[in-house]
């Protein structure tokens, strides 16, 4: 007892302040089912439905149903046929009752709805609505992202393959609550938080979106840069690589190592092409240092629905093995720069080449033969030179606002674990 602070009490939850209060979830809420319809059955008429999937793909803890609406999937019905417990008012909660991972028992919506549209909960959901005004509805949407709050949903959710939450359980969860305006400053400055983080995403977009038109324009020499002239060359992939294109190994991974190279699957490539691992691992018994990715080598998943992905090697990753399903190729300096090539597999016209060539009766895939028969339109060197500058520095300011938007995301972790657990104070 003597370890907690002046004005904090000790509860089932942790310390907290004095003046916050202990509730049980059941308490608060009235827990109801949602309308089982699928994806199927949705189209872009009828009332707004919120499928289980949607709350898993949302990025926000919130839904506003009048600025969203266009985008919100509808279900054709009699609204006779649905339980006043699935239609979703302002400020009720929506907890998705399955997820494939331990993070995901814990996702749900907080609806917006001052319009009261109708709008229909649905499969694999649980609906809370509050029995008791003791929480502010913006503070809902972070009162449950706290890590105390989130590991109780860990202990009560089961399955094996899938982790389930039953309304049962959800009752048993217990919260801290601060006093209505405390909540409400917690909630504005978090709310604060997600606007800049919103605004950095949106611009990210638009830069991607005008790199995209770039690519288009420059590397179909439909825009030229100045300063430059003549006609450019159609060419095979095979024609600029110093080598036939060779495939990785498939070797046992192990937990990474400072001691062992690390392992590049077709899995750890973003779909932007950047190495990005879930898990890092490494990669043993290498005995041919002819798996190690050099300096300009680029990488082409060769078969599965990544076929076609590509990574171009960059050192800052270190030292990488590439798996037995990723083709590599080597180009000739002096006729392609690597660049060039990168920023190439990311155009319409190289995805529309990967369409028809992957077309298999099983697995889609492209093998290495094939790949060298990519056809490339090319202008001379320095001309490939100044269009990968140009695109590469796109790609870097990209990166640093990435690099920005993901500094204000951590802030808000930590931010939410102060405030939702009382050790910092707002007011």
């Amino acid at each position: 007892m003597d370890n907690i602070p002046e004005g904090y009490k000790q509860t089932e939850v942790g310390v907290i302040p004095v003046d916050w209060e202990v509730e049980t979830l059941g308490d608060i809420f009235t827990f109801g089912g949602g309308y089982s319809a699928s994806w199927d059955q949705l189209s872009s008429d009828g009332y707004c439905y919120l499928h289980y999937g949607d709350i898993h793909k949302s990025a926000k803890s919130f839904i506003d149903v009048r600025a969203e609406y266009p985008d919100i999937p509808k279900l054709n019905i009699l609204l006779k046929r649905i339980s006043p417990k699935s239609l979703l008012h302002n400020g009720d909660i929506v907890f998705v009752d399955a997820s494939e991972d331990d993070e995901g028992t814990s996702k749900h919506i907080v609806v917006v709805n001052n319009e009261d549209i109708t709008y229909i909960s649905g499969l694999h959901t649980i609906v809370a609505k509050s029995k008791v005004a003791v929480l502010d509805n913006g503070y809902k949407r972070y009162c449950f992202q706290s890590r105390d709050i989130k590991k109780q949903f860990y202990f009560y959710s089961v399955g094996t393959k899938v982790s389930g939450i039953s309304k049962t359980n959800i009752a048993k969860l217990k919260l801290p609550i601060p006093p209505l305006p405390e909540q409400q400053a917690i909630a504005s400055a978090l709310s604060d938080v997600d606007a800049l983080i919103t605004a950095l995403e949106q611009l990210i977009t638009k830069k991607r979106n005008i790199k995209q038109g770039a690519m288009q324009q420059l590397l179909t020499g439909k825009k030229r840069l100045p300063g430059f002239s003549g006609e450019w060359e159609a060419k095979r992939l095979g024609d600029c690589l110093s080598k036939n294109p060779d495939y990785g190994i498939n070797a046992p991974s192990v937990p990474y190592s400072d001691n062992l190279p690390v392992y590049i699957r077709i899995t750890d490539i973003s779909d932007d092409g950047r190495f990005m691992p879930e898990k890092i691992t490494s990669v043993d018994n290498i005995n041919s240092n002819n798996y190690f990715l050099e300096k300009d080598d680029l990488v082409f998943a060769r078969t599965g629905a990544s076929t076609g992905k590509t990574y171009l090697y960059n050192p800052k990753d270190g030292k990488l093995v590439f798996a037995g399903f990723l083709i590599r190729v080597k180009v000739d300096s002096q006729k392609l720069h690597p660049q060039f090539l990168k920023s190439y597999t990311e155009t319409t016209m190289y995805w529309n080449w990967v369409n028809i060539m992957s077309m298999r009766s099983g697995q889609p895939g492209i093998n290495g033969n094939e790949y060298s028969q990519l056809p490339i339109l090319l202008p001379p060197l320095p001309e490939q030179t100044a269009i990968a500058t140009i695109l590469s520095d796109m790609d870097t300011e990209i990166e640093a606002l990435e690099q920005k938007r993901d500094k204000y995301r951590a802030l808000k972790q930590g931010m939410m674990q102060e405030l939702l657990t009382g050790k910092t104070r707002l007011v």
